[in-house]
């Protein structure tokens, strides 16, 4: 069973859970705060009723002995009415003289001395059962007086109800106020979210057109920065593999040509040769026919290989010094009738030692392609120019043959599989154009660069750099 989940189901669940303890922790806060604030303010208001019946009994007291107690109850009352609490006034002794709470439970006799005990001619704070007085903890505030001699306690007291009435009500207010704005949040991240993923199921449709083969669709641009950047990515992707498609078709195109035309030829020789088609006297001549067209195919299947090696990366150069001259002289000396034949003047070779630090056979190779190149381009009495120019770790080396060149539309062509230009299709019947790409692949093995420049009618140069001593990469 397949129990991966979508982004969407993800991403719509990570906001959720996100809003969902912001909101949790919102509410913890707001709790604290309000409960802070709900005590501190009925601490300063009942803190302030006290003072406030201090002062006016001791008042009475002093102008009004006789009938001082109505006048006081009675604004005992007010103070209790308006702001939510009981007062009690007692004597220094704690007996009660006077509590504003009707329920029995609330009215105690006699205040307990260590609950007098706190509380002194300055108005205190306290939450607690006055010293036992009380069975539950109350918020409580009181204050000692003395007026015409008897000292008094006037005290304000509110039980805990008020307080969890309170801040159930603000629970209450901020739970719906949650619900409400949790459902359009999820909602709103339900629909952002949609709208978020759409981009990636779309690059998806379009993977899969691509993984059919129709590279022609492409993802459009987003407003978005990173989705712009895949989508660019991705358009780039589709169209490197675009471009591999054809040069794959075309790779196997020319392939199937090149194997196909030495096949057909010998094939038609051998039937000619068994069925007696062809003299006798000619079978020789068709039999080194049939055979360089063996040769041509080993060195096709060979250069093909050799090049499926280096884009694989399995073959790995065995770098040593050795001098440049030598891969030079061993193929100028193996293509020296065709050399004479031409009238080819060779010019640069009397230098000193030019030291590479390369495959000496890979380099080899390099030469070879690239002189037997020159040899099958030059004019009879032209000439064939090596130059040799240190550059820090890299010698550069030219090869320049006088001719009749490349034209501007050849330049960029002439390191393809398989290309030949028209005059090399004639020249040449035995190359199988891949000479000039495997030097560029041995090159670039070797970290160096190849270029080739050519003025029509005049020359062709080869430039090419190749690594003279180790280094440390």
């Amino acid at each position: 069973m397949n129990k991966r989940k979508s982004i969407v189901f993800k991403y719509f669940a990570l906001c959720t859970a996100v809003i969902l303890i912001s909101f949790i922790c919102l509410g913890a806060v707001l709790l604290l705060v309000s409960s802070r604030y709900f005590i501190g303010e009925k601490k300063n208001l009942m803190t302030k009723n006290t003072e406030a019946l201090v002062s006016f009994t001791k008042e009475k007291l002093e102008n009004d002995p006789a009938n001082w107690k109505d006048a006081v109850t009675t604004r005992m009352h007010e103070y209790s009415i308006s702001s939510n609490a009981d007062f009690i006034m007692c004597n220094k002794g704690g007996f009660i003289i006077y509590n504003t709470a009707e329920d029995s439970d609330s009215s105690p006799s006699v205040v307990s001395s260590k609950g007098l005990e706190k509380f002194g001619e300055k108005c205190t704070y306290d939450f607690g059962t006055l010293g036992g007085t009380f069975s539950q903890d109350l918020h409580l505030t009181g204050m000692s007086f003395a007026a015409n001699g008897p000292g008094y306690y006037m005290f304000a007291y509110s039980s805990k109800t008020e307080q969890e009435n309170y801040m159930w009500t603000i629970s209450e207010i901020f739970i719906i106020s949650m619900v409400g704005v949790l459902a359009v949040a999820m909602f709103l991240v339900y629909i952002l979210t949609i709208k978020f993923t759409d981009p990636i199921k779309e690059i998806a449709e379009v993977s899969k057109k691509i993984g059919n083969g129709d590279f022609s669709v492409t993802v459009p641009d987003y407003d978005v920065e990173e989705y712009a950047q895949l989508s660019s990515a991705f358009n780039e992707m589709a169209a490197s593999l675009k471009n591999y498609d054809t040069m794959r078709n075309s790779f196997l195109a020319n392939v199937s040509h090149e194997l196909r035309t030495p096949m057909t030829s010998m094939s038609g020789f051998v039937d000619g040769l068994l069925d007696g088609t062809i003299p006798k006297s000619e079978e020789r001549k068709y039999l080194k026919i049939i055979s360089s067209e063996v040769k041509r195919l080993a060195r096709l299947v060979r250069s093909m290989l050799n090049l499926a090696k280096i884009e694989a990366g399995e073959l790995k150069p065995n770098l040593t010094s050795f001098s440049a001259l030598e891969p030079i002289v061993d193929t100028l000396v193996t293509f020296e009738p065709r050399i004479d034949q031409k009238r080819i003047e060779i010019q640069g070779l009397d230098v000193d030692r030019v030291t590479l630090y390369a495959d000496n056979d890979l380099v080899h190779q390099v030469m070879y392609n690239l002189i037997e190149n020159a040899i099958k381009f030059v004019d009879e009495d032209g000439y064939i120019r090596f130059t040799f120019t240190p550059s820090g770790d890299m010698t550069v080396i030219s090869i320049k043959n006088s001719g009749e060149g490349l034209s501007e539309d050849e330049l960029p062509l002439v390191f393809d599989r398989f290309y030949k230009t028209d005059k090399s299709r004639g020249l040449d019947k035995t190359g199988v154009g891949l000479g000039l790409n495997i030097v560029r692949s041995i090159i670039k093995l070797h970290g160096g660069k190849i270029m080739v420049r050519s003025v029509k009618g005049e020359y062709t140069e080869f430039i090419f750099t190749l690594p003279n001593k180790p280094t440390d990469e």
